[in-house]
């Protein structure tokens, strides 16, 4: 794709999701444009593009769309930019530490963890229209009380947090380095982990100061209030940031060009084989675990180990949406059976 495609950032002030797309686009001097959205569903500008997925960020660059944060910063270190991709800049070894450091927030359960710390500090804990929009994501059904599981499970909530805050200030920041990779300005490993604590300690009376402060723990929180102002001073440098409404969007993707590298269909894959999935077939696309309920229609157009490729079409634009096989799910629908909440 042209490096003078779109680029196009769907996303709300305060998501933590997005902030660690904020800070890649500020840090790399990547210019877009920004469509901001609603907190809570609906969300009519990502409808109007057939796109049913309730997670956000998303990232369009030009008429393709890229959901789920890990996949969106693969895709930005393959954009050409201002500055050289992360990956250009590091080691092997380094670029290990980056993927240990994303597992470590995502998937041992830390994020989850700090949303348990930080959610009833907030006005958003009493805040119905929030809680019943946050059940329906987490798929807890109807009587699902998201405030009371949130409030029940805090104390140990808690504790998970600062055992993981315990484990950097003990490790990799032990040595005084500036930067989690030992890198000389930051790079990826910072991206992947400081977003969560970063979001959590910028939010007024969320750090439970009696368990979790700087003074216990003096590395970690001098290296969030670093990398916070390294993105502040990047961003800075950016160029003006558009704010596009969702008509605008639409226009602007309508007359975009699309990335064709990855229409490939592996004859290989395990689920192709199984299920006879093939390219133009009319599929939904879902992710497996939050908002898993909200499934996007299109037609088949890339399936691979790593990602997965649909065109839309149930918006008034079509686009091309790229989601990652690791918890994404896709399977073939037919016309009869669509049934889209």
């Amino acid at each position: 794709m042209a490096s003078d495609a779109p680029v196009v950032l769907f996303h709300y002030g305060r998501s933590p999701f997005s902030s660690r797309v904020l800070s890649y686009l500020a840090l790399r001097g990547i210019s877009y444009d920004q469509c901001i959205q609603p907190q809570i569903l609906p969300r009519p500008d990502l409808a109007r593009l057939g796109i049913r997925y309730r997670r956000i960020p998303l990232l369009a660059i030009g008429r393709d769309v890229y959901l789920d944060s890990p996949m969106i910063l693969q895709r930005l270190e393959r954009l050409e930019a201002e500055k050289p991709s992360f990956a250009s800049q590091t080691t092997p070894e380094q670029r290990g530490v980056e993927r240990l450091l994303a597992s470590f927030t995502l998937d041992t359960g830390l994020f989850l963890n700090i949303v348990k710390v930080l959610l009833p500090t907030t006005p958003l804990i009493s805040n119905e229209a929030f809680l019943k929009d946050r059940a329906d994501m987490v798929g807890g059904g109807p009587n699902l009380n998201f405030a009371d599981l949130v409030q029940a499970t805090r104390p140990d909530a808690i504790v998970a947090v600062k055992n993981a805050i315990q484990f950097l200030e003990t490790t990799l920041l032990a040595d005084g380095r500036q930067w989690l990779a030992k890198t000389e300005s930051p790079s990826l490993a910072d991206i992947e982990s400081v977003w969560s604590l970063s979001w959590l300690f910028s939010t007024p009376g969320a750090v439970p100061e009696d368990h979790i402060s700087a003074q216990v723990f003096p590395k970690v929180f001098a290296w969030v209030d670093r990398f916070q102002k390294a993105f502040a001073a990047a961003e800075k440098s950016l160029k003006k940031i558009n704010t596009l409404s969702g008509e605008q969007v639409a226009e602007l993707l309508s007359n975009a060009a699309s990335d064709h590298t990855k229409d490939v269909i592996e004859e290989n894959d395990p689920l192709v084989q199984a299920t006879g999935l093939h390219k133009g077939q009319l599929v939904q696309l879902w992710p497996t675990d939050s908002g898993s309920r909200h499934k996007t229609v299109g037609k088949l157009v890339g399936l691979t180990s790593k990602e997965i490729t649909i065109e839309t079409t149930e918006g008034e634009v079509s686009v091309r949406v790229h989601a990652p096989r690791k918890g994404f799910y896709v399977n073939a629908l037919g016309p009869e059976k669509a049934n889209l909440s």
